[in-house]
């Protein structure tokens, strides 16, 4: 019984660093601007970067509704995208939750669950908006 115990766990210390190596968090810098009214559609462009060296540019596009007015310009957007396995993996769509708010600078925070993947956002700019909403967040190729 001990030697199954003891041969699991040996096992399990090779499994362990394969597995969490081939999915890694890659990084995403961006640019969104739009409006809202109840309905809110903004979109702009991105660069994805992740530690073992795959990068792409992307278009991001997020559409959606709320309790969401005012119209802003997204110009320090980051984001981290978890359990990317390859680069194909960043992209296509997936429900967003998300805030905004701003007078004059404005602000954005964004969570987006998709399958074994997250994709957190949070951005800094300029425009007049106030509001939460959800919708569709998509990252698509240029």
């Amino acid at each position: 019984m001990q030697k199954k115990i003891l041969g699991l766990a040996l096992s399990s210390l090779f499994v362990l660093p394969f597995a969490s190596a081939q999915a890694e968090e890659c990084s995403l810098t961006y640019t969104m601007k739009g409006w809202s009214a109840f309905y809110k559609t903004y979109k702009g462009t991105g660069t994805v970067s992740c530690p073992s060296g795959q990068r792409a540019n992307v278009n991001v596009r997020l559409r959606g509704g709320g309790f969401t007015f005012g119209a802003s310009e997204i110009t320090d957007g980051k984001g981290r995208i978890r359990g990317v396995t390859n680069i194909s993996d960043i992209y296509g769509s997936a429900f967003a939750l998300g805030g905004h708010a701003g007078f004059s600078k404005s602000v954005e925070g964004r969570w987006v669950p998709k399958g074994s993947r997250t994709i957190t956002l949070s951005g800094k700019g300029r425009g007049y908006d106030l509001g939460f909403s959800m919708g569709g967040f998509t990252i698509s190729k240029p």
